[in-house]
């Protein structure tokens, strides 16, 4: 598959890189995971395999075999060969075939996930790109025009990958069920819900209220690493200095001019200031769909409240997957 655009920041991202924060080395991988995930349900790939990750604004590519593709997370307006492509859906390409996408219309980050996934060098364990290292994906870097990439040997089904004119044109499969469109983009902020941070005795009663009786919007200071939050202050009672430890994707560190911070899959391994709270994984999809200028709110729950919340997401992830496999492959 060749690029013909790169468009604003594409990388090439999997699951993610683990065992390595001792060493600095930090997680990568894709910010939405239920999009991740979704597009392995669409291709019949394992849940492991490289995809591509797209910013704001979408690249353009050309096929050099016939694949089953599937576009997920944001809806980029996709056109396969100057016809309309909707994200969530399987669809066979090609070779000559032509895939461009633009502009955003709702969300931050569209996903190109295709049959066998992208072969690139396993680092460390992972394909994803750790910008901030220079490892992982091609070369360590975003990709740009004229990169070539070869695609992995598929195990989907030969009905799968036919390449008639039927199936190049139009929707082979498609998920139950539509991505919602995030709520901050439709007037309300959305919620976002997150138990007691490592250091939350750090912040006084004024403080938490303040974080959790207000808006705070995302910063355009805001990329992979961390969003920025702009709104009222938390700074701590006594400052939110403390001894170096360790950073989750997720955590909500708060630095010496109070506005907390979100730290997200390029995260740093350690980091000095106090945290307030954690965001649930199960929230963590939803931030990566999060343009800057949108609004945020923080909800705190029980340890236990969210490990319910995670087990029922879990259980409808499972019946979704089921029947979608049961409708592609017949079993």
């Amino acid at each position: 598959m060749k690029i013909l655009n790169a468009g604003a920041l594409s990388l090439i991202e999997d699951a993610g890189r683990f065992g390595y924060l001792s060493s600095g080395i930090g997680q990568a991988g894709v910010m939405d995971t239920d999009a991740y995930e979704a597009g392995a349900r669409l291709t019949g790939n394992r849940g492991d395999e490289a995809v591509i990750e797209m910013t704001l604004i979408g690249a353009s590519f050309r096929f050099e075999e016939e694949t089953v593709i599937a576009l997920t997370g944001a809806d980029m307006d996709a056109r396969l060969n100057d016809r309309y492509l909707p994200p969530y859906l399987a669809c066979a390409v090609r070779p000559g075939d032509t895939l461009a996408l633009a502009m955003a219309k709702y969300g931050c980050r569209g996903y190109l996930s295709v049959s066998g996934g992208f072969d690139v060098p396993y680092v460390l364990g992972s394909r994803s790109t750790d910008l901030k290292c220079g490892i992982g994906g091609l070369s360590g870097r975003a990709l740009r025009k004229d990169d070539t990439l070869r695609i992995l040997p598929s195990s989907v089904p030969a009905p799968l990958r036919k390449s008639s004119e039927e199936a190049r044109l139009g929707v082979l499969s498609g998920l139950a069920g539509a991505p919602p469109v995030p709520r901050s983009s439709i007037g309300a902020p959305g919620v976002i819900r997150v138990i007691a941070g490592p250091q939350a005795e750090c912040f006084t009663a004024e403080d938490k209220a303040r974080f959790f009786g207000n808006p705070f919007r995302v910063s355009p200071q805001s990329d992979r690493m961390g969003l920025r939050l702009e709104g009222p202050s938390v700074a701590g009672g006594h400052g939110t200095d403390i001894v170096s430890d360790g950073i989750v994707f997720g955590s909500v560190q708060v630095p010496k001019d109070g506005h907390p911070i979100i730290l997200m899959a390029d995260h740093q391994t350690t980091g000095g200031y106090a945290k307030i709270a954690t965001v649930c994984s199960f929230d963590l999809p939803f931030l990566a769909q999060t343009r800057p200028g949108e609004w945020l709110r923080f909800k705190e729950v029980s340890v236990e409240e969210a490990q319910t919340f995670l087990l029922r997401k879990k259980g409808e992830e499972s019946w979704t997957t089921q029947k979608h496999r049961r409708k592609l492959f017949g079993n």
